[in-house]
């Protein structure tokens, strides 16, 4: 799950830049380039945003409450791109870079770019203008991005993720993101676009998607981030929050420098998004601004008007959203196509009982090699599976270990 991943970029003297991700795969736990990245400078946007017609309709992929839209335009797609509402900047795949990127569109001096999250760890990542990147029916043209690796990306999800696409590249249009339907949906911008919903005005006149929020009878703000996995990530400062489950330890999650552990519990209270509800909702506890990832945005369908600054969430029908639990195998994972390795053990779970350490390698899931489950199938398994056969790689020799899976969250 993507916890809230604030970020400032700032240049630094060229380095050659390093592979500092690491994707973990606990049921629903990854971490994206999430969060709202923060320039000293007017956030980029697309030259020229073209789209053949009014509504350009693009089917997506729904990958652990992703969504992932695939496009081809020349003979070396098909192309995968992820949508992270909670992301300034579009990051691109070094492949797509050399491919479509300008042939010195910058100073041959041009620093790298420092990325620094909430931890005060960083990254390194080189810059770069791609001629146009398309979506079937929409054409951008001269989009500024970093350059990072999505091989642990494309490895976690099982699936190749040629880009990150930050929420600027959208702002040319409205953008919905339509979980029910797995679709994402482009428009020209209307002058006063009236849609059904409940619309919500941002708290900011950056054009950044941070709006108010309820929870009991207490406001908050909160990132809408669709480059998270989670729910809902919340800061308890000032808030005080009760909780009908005490927060716990949970799944390591994946940040873009470094891994780190989440602590989650029920709320007690309800959540409001506009005139939306949701009971009791599950919350991953951060030190920073609150964010709605995936794990709420799949219950709507989210349009985002840039132009006046403003979302609307529509949700059919109208329901209050009732709680559902956590259930979780106890392990998270580095994935490689031969084998995953164990990234961390949740406390107390019955996979640290069994004796599972982190770096075990496995091999195997209920005997099939590790290759055959993406991660749909795997997250399908932890919701219904009762226990799951794990093979580790012991030397030269495979050892299955049964684990049973748990309710991390009632």
């Amino acid at each position: 799950m993507v916890e809230l991943f604030f970020v400032t970029v700032s240049p630094v003297s060229p380095v050659a830049p390093s592979r500092l991700i690491r994707w973990s795969a606990a049921a629903i736990a990854l971490a994206l380039v999430s969060g709202c990245i923060s320039f000293h400078r007017e956030p980029p946007r697309p030259g020229r945003t073209t789209l053949d017609s009014p509504l350009v309709v693009l089917s997506a992929l729904t990958l652990s409450n992703y969504l992932v839209v695939e496009a081809q335009w020349d003979k070396y797609g098909p192309y995968h791109f992820l949508i992270d509402t909670g992301a300034s900047v579009t990051l691109v795949s070094p492949e797509l870079a050399a491919r479509y990127g300008k042939k010195n569109p910058f100073p041959p001096d041009t620093p790298l770019v420092r990325v620094k999250s909430a931890e005060g760890d960083t990254a390194l990542l080189a810059a770069t203008m791609l001629r146009r990147l398309e979506l079937d029916g929409a054409r951008f043209e001269d989009v500024q991005a970093l350059i990072y690796d999505c091989a642990p990306l494309s490895a976690h999800l099982g699936l190749k993720i040629d880009a990150i696409l930050g929420f600027p590249l959208f702002r040319e249009t409205l953008l919905t993101l339509d979980y029910p339907r797995s679709q994402v949906l482009l428009q020209r911008r209307s002058a006063a676009p009236h849609l059904p919903g409940s619309t919500i005005a941002f708290n900011n006149d950056r054009k950044t998607p941070i709006i108010p929020v309820r929870l009991g009878d207490q406001t908050f703000a909160a990132l809408i981030d669709s480059g998270s996995a989670a729910a809902l990530s919340l800061n308890p400062v000032g808030l005080n929050p009760e909780f009908a489950v005490t927060p716990r330890p949970g799944a390591t999650v994946g940040t873009l420098t470094g891994d780190r552990a989440e602590l989650v519990g029920r709320l007690a209270a309800t959540l409001a998004i506009g005139r939306y509800t949701l009971d009791r909702p599950v919350a991953n506890l951060t030190d920073e601004l609150a964010s709605l990832g995936g794990g709420i945005l799949k219950n709507f369908t989210v349009t985002f008007d840039q132009e006046h600054n403003q979302v609307t969430f529509l949700r059919e029908p109208p329901a209050p959203i009732p709680p559902e639990p956590r259930r979780s195998a106890g392990l998270s994972f580095t994935k490689t196509p031969v084998y995953w390795r164990v990234a961390s053990v949740v406390p107390g779970s019955p996979a640290a009982t069994a004796g599972v350490q982190p770096g075990d390698l496995v091999t195997r899931l209920n005997g099939e090699p590790v290759a055959k489950w993406d991660i749909r199938r795997y997250e399908l398994l932890v919701a219904t599976a009762t226990s799951i056969e794990f093979t580790f790689l012991n030397g030269n020799a495979e050892i299955p270990e049964r684990v049973a899976v748990f309710v991390l969250v009632p």
